[in-house]
């Protein structure tokens, strides 16, 4: 008698699809709450919909997008457990490159890559995204969960996301706008925010042996805790910003550090000088450098020592935009202005040294 053979199945591949519909019914509610009045439709469609009448007040509205992830990062929130932060971060990436040109934040999509759904885990994602999204002023308008067994191990993820904003194109804020003299003011950020965690994890892990559950006195907390501490979202506050006061340009600080990503927006015949001795890093900051015995300028070219976004004035809007900021309760500073090239071959330089 010949025995009965079983065929394959998607199940039997590593793919459960009832456990991704488990999770989308898990995080509708989430999604619900970035809604805009222009979405249309609910979550499960193949498309998000955003109602583009709504741009028919603009003479000539022009569309920003963006599209980042998260990094290594993702590797802290898995070994602890912790998924419902992840996504302020990814949220930050995208939605802060779009406001620095001055584009309102409109819509977002996100992209979940796991060996496996854990539905919970999953919704728990998305809860973050969606939250992040809230704090930006988007609406989150669709998704994709993709299940990559073999490819990925069962508790293995990655994220990434892309929006969409728009500007009105005699409002679009960069490098045109910079003049000499204006002042370069700096925005605190909450930490490491996204980048540079490759860095980071090889020093504090593989060369200092530190562990996430470790108690840090200079930190206040785990080393866990500080590492994944969401990026902070400035989009809402350049916004106000630059309905209170003159703004030229805007600079995310990220992957590269300051120097780089502040050169971005300054015109070739312009150059941003930036004073350390105007702010002090946080003591992460001095942690990683301690721990793995990095240089300043390699820290400096890496992480974003303390300063997640840039904005740059006329010298006559300074003290408007200082309490614009200080009235949303972001800490921010004068760090610099702008100067005429010069003998300067780079766009941004940073001088002295840093407030003990």
């Amino acid at each position: 008698m010949t025995e009965k053979t079983t065929g394959a199945s998607y199940a039997a591949a590593g793919v459960d699809i009832e456990a991704g519909d488990r999770a989308v019914e898990l995080m509708k509610e989430w999604v619900k709450k970035t809604q805009r009045p222009e979405v249309l439709g609910g979550l499960g469609g193949f498309a998000g919909l955003f109602d583009a009448s709504a741009l028919k007040r603009y003479e000539r509205p022009l569309l920003a997008s963006a599209t980042d992830g998260v990094g290594t990062k993702v590797d802290i929130a898995r070994q602890l457990g912790v998924y419902d932060t992840i996504g302020h971060d990814l949220v930050a990436m995208v939605m802060d490159d779009i406001v620095v040109c001055g584009a309102e934040p409109l819509f977002m999509t996100d992209y979940i890559c796991v060996g496996k759904v854990h539905p919970e885990r999953v919704a728990a994602i998305v809860k973050g995204i969606a939250e992040g999204c809230v704090l930006a002023g988007c609406a989150l308008v669709g998704g994709e969960t993709a299940e990559h067994p073999g490819l990925l191990g069962p508790d293995d993820f990655d994220v990434a996301g892309a929006g969409t904003g728009v500007v009105e194109y005699d409002r679009l804020l960069g490098a045109d706008r910079i003049r000499t003299g204006d002042a370069v003011i700096a925005m605190a950020s909450s930490g490491l925010h996204s980048n540079g965690y490759s860095l980071v994890r090889h020093v504090l892990f593989d060369r200092a042996g530190m562990s996430l559950e470790q108690e840090i006195a200079e930190l206040g907390r785990t080393l866990g805790e500080e590492l994944l501490e969401p990026t902070k979202i400035y989009s809402l506050d350049c916004l106000a910003l630059t309905r209170t006061a003159e703004v030229h340009a805007y600079s995310h600080i990220t992957g590269g550090g300051l120097a780089a990503n502040l050169a971005r927006v300054i015109p070739d015949h312009l150059h941003a000088t930036v004073d350390r001795s105007t702010w002090t890093p946080g003591a992460i900051f001095d942690l990683v450098g301690k721990a793995g015995q990095v240089e300043q300028l390699e820290l400096e070219k890496t992480l974003n020592m303390g300063v997640g976004m840039m904005a740059v004035v006329p010298g006559q809007s300074v003290d408007v935009a200082l309490t614009a900021l200080a009235d949303r309760g972001v800490d921010a500073w004068v760090a610099g202005e702008i100067l005429d090239r010069g003998d300067h071959t780079e766009g941004a330089t940073l001088t002295g040294s840093y407030a003990s």
